[in-house]
């Protein structure tokens, strides 16, 4: 499995997210892995770490709704500004905010390096 091509397939789910919806590492994880024949919520995690910047990064959460408490400030904000579904404890409600990707498609990269990330 080419790295550089993972972490592209990756990038384009996390961006197909829509405004005030989420996703999770596993979700992300299952619909690359069925195209590229390998990889886990962890090394979705670990793309996202090294190339997330650009994107819509806080639309991709655990499975139980958290994001790392590193982020959890500036992803409030973004959850506010788009409408999206938070708990009481201000996790993401997974039961309203749930949204599962489509498997990112076969034309390779969108011309963005994951590299220049």
């Amino acid at each position: 499995m080419d790295a550089e091509e993972y972490a592209e397939r990756v990038l384009q789910c996390v961006e197909s997210v829509p405004r005030g919806r989420v996703t999770t590492y596993g979700a992300i994880a299952e619909v690359v892995g069925a195209v590229m024949g390998g990889g886990g919520p962890r090394q979705v995690g670990a793309v996202m770490a090294s190339y997330g910047g650009p994107v819509p990064w806080w639309r991709v959460v655990r499975a139980d709704g958290s994001l790392p408490p590193s982020h959890q400030g500036e992803a409030r904000q973004a959850y506010l500004e788009e409408g999206t579904a938070l708990r009481p404890s201000g996790n993401v409600d997974i039961k309203q905010a749930f949204w599962r990707p489509a498997p990112p498609t076969e034309q390779g990269p969108s011309g963005r390096s994951p590299r220049a990330g």
